[in-house]
Parts: C-alpha cells; structure tokens; sequence
C-alpha cells in the first residue's frame, strides 16, 4: 500500500525529473522593466508512446514552491484550469503542441519578480515538473528611454516619417502616450505631434536642430523622452565670396557681385556655401561649362598681382547631389595714367602735337605751354585742341600756328583719381626735340638711330675739319670693305635765338670768346653710295633733320 500512496507524489513532484526523455531549453534569468513587456523562448520535450497519443496536451507554469495539486498556476493551456489572479491576462503562453513553452509576460509588475518552474500534462500518463531548470523573472523600475526610428535619410522639400517606440512595450500591455517638439514640427499639427509616427516635410534650416520624442506612462506621472539632431541633406542655397587683401588672413563677405581693386595689389577670393553635406567648390573664369577647366579646384582663388589681363567674371560654383549652383563676380583693374607722348612735328600751317594716354578710369588730358595752360588763346599763339575717349584710352592733338618761338617747353598732362604724369618736348626751329619723361615717337626704329647718330658725329668731324682748313670740300669717307661717298654743306646763320629763355643762353652770350662773334653752323651730310632703305608704306616720306652747332673759335 505504502507504494501505491507515495506514486501520485512522484508523478507530481520533483522526483520525476529523473525520468529519461524529459528535457526543457529555457533561460536561467530573464529581466524586464515595470511597466514593459519580455517574451521568454522555451521548448520542452517527453517519452511519447502511442497510449496516450489520443490525449489532449497541456501545459502550465507555476510559481517556484507550489504545490501542482492545489495550487492555481500563474498561466495554463488548460481552459478550464483557474489561474493566479494577479497574472491572468498577463501572462500568456504558446500552443503546446509543437513542443513551445514560450512564455510572454505583460505589463510587468514588481510582484512579479520570482522563480518559476514549467509543467506538462497528457492523460494520465504524462503529469510532469520540469523542476531542474527553473526560470528567474527580475523586474526592475522603469527607466528605458524611446527609440526614435528615421525611415529614411532626411531631404529637404521631401515628406519624411519618423517612429518613436519604447523598446519593452507591447501591444496588450501598458498604455503609452507620445508626443513630439522641436523647431521642426512646432508649426504642425498637434494630433500629428501626439502619435507614435511622426509625419512632416524637413527644411534647410530644420538641419542641425533638435527633435524630441516624449513618452508619458496613462494614469501616472511616469514619463521619459529622448532628443535626436537632425540631418537635413539640401542643396547649396546661399552661395557667398570673401576677399582679402595683401595676404590678410581675415576674409571679408563681399556685399555686391562687383569689385574694383588698385593695380599690383593682392587679392584672394573664398567662396562659401551653405549646403549639407558639404558642396564641391572651384572657381572658373567666366561660365563654366560642361568640361571647364577650373582656375582653382578649391574654395579659394589667389591672384597674387592683379592687373588689367585679370579684368573679367569670375564664376564660383558649388556641386552637389541634390543640385548645384553658382555665383559670380565682375572684377574691375583700376590704375594711373600710362602716358605716350607727345609727339610733334612742323607742318605748312604751323605745329602739330598729338598725345594718349591709358588709364583706369580713363584719364583727362591737357596742355601746357611753357607754364601756361593751354586754355582759349595763349599770348599771341593761336591753337586748337582736340580730344576724344573711347574704353580707358584719351587721345588728345594740339596745334600751334602763330607767334612761336625756340626755347619753349610743350607739356602733355594725363591724370586722373589714382594719377598724375607728364612729358614735354622742347620746341627748337623746324625740329621738336623730347625731354625727359617723354615718350618720342617712332624714328625708324634702332637702325635709324643708330645711323642719325652716325652722322651727328660724321657733320661733326666734316666741320671741324673743315674750319682748321678754312674752306668747304667733298671729303670721302672710306671703308675697309666698301668705298662709300658723302657731301658735307656747311651754312650758318646768325642770331637765331634772341628771344630763348635766360636759361638757354650759350657761352658767347654769357661773354664773348676771343673777341669772335656768335654764329650757328648748319651742316647737310649726303651719301651717295648707299641703298635707300624701302619705307615700310607707301606713305612714308624722307626728311631732313638738322642739328645745331654752336662754334667757340679754332
């Protein structure tokens, strides 16, 4: 009898699990948080045999220490089977025919927490406590923050869905409520910013900021939230250009799309763009095509000396992924005055000089004779000026008709905001010599000067030659390699220049030289054996210059 008595105990407790063929795969300890949720994965096994194959299955946990015949569980498969009140709804299980004991576990409360031990049943043969594994549930306080889930990347101008959840919570168990804030949904609408799934179209300056999901726990004051930044992915908007000057590492933002800038200075440009991610910058000159070639493949454009070739627009354009644009600046050279000129020549009716210049903006011209400004009638000198611009040129011609005389000084003046300069000549009968700062006009080129000077010194020799002999002759100037013919002709004149300025005076008006009176030699030098050089246009004709010689005695 005493067997007979101690075998429902051995069925219903502990000492079955010594049996072969039971077998239970579950998790030692599982922890959730009050309030959350926890699924906890479980399979079991048992001896099958076909006696009782036909027997309804079931299966149940209970709390660690119960007692199986008495106690109700905390969650059973069987319908009829009273559970633990506290955990009836809570506590869910699998459908234990395909050998699943998963155990779900909602809304966890602190109560809760405990060991617990998993049982099978099946007919009256299989009554099992699977009592050496056993499971410990820990339930802690609620600290778990939100997940806020972006479904994908954020552009600008395209509708965007977020997801704000609470990792632990689950359907069936506590209610959450959610809300939303941050500068880029403020504007919305409040019952969209009271859901989980946030909807809304992100701007440009929504990039950066900071958006907040908050999750508040119905019927407490428990609440938590989380705060992301958001990345905004736009296009470049607002393109800028920065300059400094003589290498000044600080940048300033120019206001205009036009820039002028002195001659010979240093100027670097740096273009900005406001875009995310960051655009590809370079500069060009002018529009940039398709294949352009960039004049910087960077952000920053160094023109170390600026000058006149520089003059044009230069292009800044940012490249991006969601689209490019550009932005440009028209650069302006300003300088002084470059002077040409004057140039003079004697004409039927009188003097004609002309003279230009080029500047930045362009320049004035005026004249001066002597100290005077040639303005309306000059003494008894009759003149006529004219002048004309076109672009950063200023040509200006003069003519001198009555009541000249040598000696005097011809000034051409070119100036403008950033300059001043000015040539002369020096007027002497029937020739205009420059002076010092002119720029004279075009002799023939080197070899005409090279040859005018060849001859000064020729009449020179022929001369003094000529006055130790006391009589006039056809010397020959011979060669080496060629015989080459010339005649000298010897003039004078006297008193040419009574009227010449104090400082022009010669020697022998200072104070005779051996009692001889002041004369003005001319000399005219002909080769008659050399070739004529062909003149460069068919308007080019052959004059002859003089040279005054002055004697002071043998």
């Amino acid at each position: 009898m005493v067997p007979l008595l101690l075998l429902p105990l051995l069925w219903g407790g502990s000492l079955q699990q010594q049996h072969p063929g039971y077998e239970l795969g579950v998790q030692e300890s599982v922890t959730v948080q009050e309030g959350l949720c926890v699924h906890v994965p479980c399979s079991f096994s048992y001896p099958w045999s076909s006696w009782y194959s036909s027997s309804e299955l079931y299966t149940y946990w209970y709390r660690d220490g119960a007692n199986t015949n008495y106690s109700a569980p905390v969650v059973s498969t069987k319908w009829n089977k009273p559970v633990r009140r506290e955990t009836q709804g809570r506590f869910l299980l699998a459908d234990p025919t395909t050998n699943n004991c998963s155990l779900d576990i909602r809304n966890a409360r602190g109560s809760d927490r405990g060991r617990y031990f998993f049982r099978v049943e099946r007919g009256n043969s299989v009554k099992y406590n699977y009592v050496m594994k056993k499971l410990h549930l820990m339930v802690t306080a609620l600290t778990e923050k939100p997940h806020i889930r972006i479904q994908e990347p954020l552009e600008s101008g395209r509708p965007s869905q977020l997801a704000c959840s609470l990792p632990g919570a689950c359907r069936g168990g506590q209610r959450f409520t959610f809300s939303w804030a941050g500068a880029a949904v403020d504007s919305l609408d409040p019952k969209n910013r009271s859901s989980s799934v946030l909807t809304f179209t992100p701007r440009p300056r929504d990039h950066g900021t900071s958006l907040t999901c908050q999750v508040q726990r119905e019927g407490s004051q428990w609440t938590t939230q989380r705060t992301i930044r958001l990345n905004v992915s736009y296009a470049p908007g607002n393109l800028t250009i920065g300059l400094s000057f003589r290498n000044d590492p600080v940048f300033k933002n120019l206001q205009t799309t036009s820039l002028t800038i002195l001659e010979g200075e240093a100027l670097r440009l740096r273009c900005e763009a406001d875009s995310n991610p960051p655009a590809e910058l370079s500069w060009f000159w002018g529009s940039p095509g398709l294949d352009a070639t960039p004049l910087s493949p960077t952000a920053i454009l160094e023109l170390p000396r600026v000058g006149p070739a520089q003059e044009g627009e230069f292009t800044c354009q940012a490249r991006h992924p969601l689209g490019s644009h550009s932005v440009s600046l028209s650069l302006s050279v300003v300088y002084p005055p470059q002077l040409l000129g004057p140039s003079c020549s004697w004409e039927d009716h009188g003097l004609h000089c002309s003279c230009s210049s080029r500047a930045q903006p362009a320049p004035s011209l005026r004249w001066r004779l002597g100290a005077g400004l040639m303005e309306g009638n000059h003494g008894n000198v009759s003149h006529a000026v004219t002048s004309s611009s076109e672009g950063p040129w200023t040509n200006s011609s003069l003519s001198l008709n009555e009541g000249l005389s040598e000696g005097l000084r011809l000034s051409c003046e070119a100036r403008n905001v950033h300059g001043t300069q000015s040539a002369s000549v020096l007027l002497l009968p029937g020739k205009a010599v420059p002076q010092a700062g002119a720029v004279p006009a075009a002799l023939g080129g080197a070899g005409a000067m090279a040859l005018l000077s060849l001859c000064l010194c020729l009449i020179f020799f022929c001369i003094v030659k000529a006055r130790r002999r006391q009589a006039a002759g056809r010397p020959k100037v011979m060669n080496d390699e060629e015989p080459v013919m010339g005649t000298v002709t010897l003039g004078s004149q006297k008193n040419l220049q009574p009227d010449g300025p104090p400082d022009q005076a010669s020697p022998a008006e200072k104070g005779p030289l051996l009692g001889e009176q002041q004369e003005l030699y001319y000399a005219n030098l002909t080769f008659e054996g050399l070739k004529p050089r062909e003149p460069r246009d068919q308007e080019a004709t052959s004059t002859h210059e003089y040279s005054v010689v002055k004697r002071r005695g043998q």
